[in-house]
């Protein structure tokens, strides 16, 4: 029962987020509240949640007078709010045990930020529930200019503290993922579209590294060696769930450790052996290798 409540409290305050400052007036609220939960909502309801919801989460569900519509207060402390339910959960639990034990736990807790999750990512799970069709106008990091594109949005994903959307461009005809950080402007249109019955999100990258979509390209099976110590993070962490240990025959007593993974290497598993820098050594195949060692060439030629 309680954990229905929360369910209905995170929800309220999303659809006002994703409603923005203009808000939305009681019918407003109360006919999106009967789709979604099948049940009347009255008004003297509405308003022990808004109360409820200031006491337990610290948002406030404001009444503009001049046209009684209701809304929330952008700002810095309310746009941490803007993002799924269980991210929600999480931190009001986390906040509860801050606050209950705040002289003993304060300074002591650490959480890292996702950025790209904050704005969109409610936007973006509602309409996969409702298989809705998403109008976003899109920015490249290589461009200064922004595109209008249409996308059915298949699946969501996270990676390396970024938030993704996978989903069908109708503007490209394809698949494609696409950066919620580089996202300029979102909205769910009334258009419908149907899911793919075999689609399934880990199978889609399971030849990837990274967000990378695979295309028709092959994997190959990327072989390196290691430090024992970077060893030990490997094993605990692996670079991609096809890494596996690999026979001592390639093992030096500098790197005694060698692994091997089936992959379709790109720019961010160069980008990751880079990192890696004098604890890894790629091995196969070779033209992988040879990028690397280029891309450490150039680092070097900078420091010199």
């Amino acid at each position: 029962m309680v954990s229905e409540l929360l369910n209905k409290y995170i929800w309220l305050v999303q659809t006002f987020l994703n409603a923005g400052e203009r808000g939305l007036d009681l019918g407003e609220v109360q006919s999106r509240w009967e789709r979604r939960w099948g049940e009347e909502y009255s008004r003297r309801t509405f308003c022990n949640h808004r109360e409820a919801i200031a006491e337990v989460f610290g948002i406030e569900i404001e009444c503009n007078r001049s046209d009684n519509r209701y809304f929330i207060r952008y700002g810095e402390d309310v746009s941490d709010s803007r993002a799924d339910a269980a991210w929600l959960i999480n931190t009001f639990t986390v906040n509860s045990l801050l606050t209950l034990g705040q002289e003993r736990l304060s300074g002591r807790v650490s959480v890292q930020n996702i950025p790209s999750g904050q704005r969109w990512l409610t936007v973006i799970m509602e309409a996969m529930t409702e298989d809705r069709v998403l109008k976003l106008e899109y920015r490249k990091y290589q461009s200064h200019d922004s595109e209008i594109l249409h996308v059915s949005p298949y699946a969501v994903k996270e990676f390396e503290r970024r938030w993704y959307l996978a989903g069908w461009c109708r503007e490209r005809d394809g698949l494609r993922v696409y950066g919620l950080d580089r996202i300029v402007g979102l909205e769910a249109t009334g258009e419908s579209f149907v899911m793919p019955e075999d689609f399934d999100v880990d199978e889609m990258f399971s030849k990837s590294y990274g967000i990378y979509l695979p295309g028709d390209k092959p994997a190959e099976e990327v072989v390196f060696r290691a430090t024992e110590r970077e060893a030990a993070f490997l094993e605990d962490l692996p670079l991609h769930h096809s890494q596996a240990r690999k026979g001592p025959e390639m093992a030096t007593k500098e790197f005694p450790a060698v692994f091997g993974m089936k992959v379709v290497p790109n720019v961010d598993l160069v980008m990751d052996f880079c990192r890696l820098a004098g604890r890894v050594e790629v091995l196969e195949p070779k033209w992988l290798r040879d990028e690397v060692a280029g891309e450490l060439e150039k680092a070097m030629k900078i420091y010199k």
